[in-house]
């Protein structure tokens, strides 16, 4: 079964240790050592972990002779940046209509 690509980037970004090598990611390209370093988990787990990100589009991996570095890969990251926009909207059209709201039952508070 194949799934979308924003459900695999949300299934990905559902562990915490996976957003936490993202963030590690983001600031350069680690090899899977310097990756698991700040892990409590074996160096197995960090791979599986890197499997999964690896399959949702969100790293990729390249040799250079015996370094493996990992990279991050952005592209899904903005579907889901696309995604959220869309109900960021929403959710601040309701702060807007709540706030009015609020104003008003100020007003008819002061007016009484």
């Amino acid at each position: 079964m194949t799934t979308d690509q924003l459900s695999a980037t949300f299934a990905a970004l559902a562990d915490p240790t996976r957003r936490a090598i993202l963030a590690r990611l983001s600031t350069g390209e680690a090899s899977v050592n310097e990756l698991a370093e700040p892990f409590p988990v074996s160096l197995q787990a960090v791979s599986k972990h890197l499997k999964v990100l690896e399959r949702a589009g969100l790293i990729s991996r390249s040799r250079t002779a015996q370094w493996r570095p990992c990279r991050l890969e952005a592209a899904p990251l903005g579907e889901v940046s696309d995604w959220v926009e869309r109900y960021r909207r929403f959710w601040e059209g309701g702060f807007d209509r709540m706030e009015q709201h609020l104003a008003e039952l100020r007003k008819g508070e002061k007016d009484d």
